[in-house]
């Protein structure tokens, strides 16, 4: 989640809401890819940090299948995000913040464990929460 947080903060600095994102490989040490949020950046709506962490894990490892990986996550996964980890099928999401205004992997939705879909990875909410949470703080209140 360290790792994830100084992303968060690069995207800060850039402009762009502090969320940051890194996929871990099977053995849950190795990072894979990085990403943080760079929608104003680039003018993306899809530039999200777990969808970018994610194309560049997929690059990485040569295939869009992302068995056994780890997305670790500063703020809670919106639909779009959840839906594109479902579609990686990433074993595990591990996130700090809820977002409970458009959070999608237990807070305002659950898409990721919804029984209809053919994966769902696990889930584990907290990690770091008030660090991630006061990156967004910080950031909104400045705006």
């Amino acid at each position: 989640m360290r790792l994830a947080l100084e992303e968060a903060r690069q995207a800060g600095r850039g402009g762009d809401v502090p969320v940051g994102a890194v996929v871990l490989a099977e053995d849950g040490t190795t990072v894979l890819a990085a990403g943080h949020n760079e929608r104003e950046a680039t003018g993306d709506p899809t530039a999200h940090a777990e969808v970018l962490a994610l194309r560049r894990a997929a690059a990485e490892v040569g295939q869009w299948r992302l068995a056994g990986c780890t997305l670790v996550v500063t703020l809670e996964p919106c639909t779009m995000c959840a839906g594109a980890l479902v579609q990686s099928r990433v074993d595990r999401v591990v996130y700090g913040a809820r977002d409970e205004k458009a959070g999608a992997t237990g807070s305002l939705w659950d898409v990721v464990r919804d029984r209809r879909l053919n994966h769902r990875p696990e889930v584990i909410e907290g990690v770091l929460a008030g660090e991630c949470a006061g990156l967004l703080t910080d950031f909104f209140r400045a705006r």
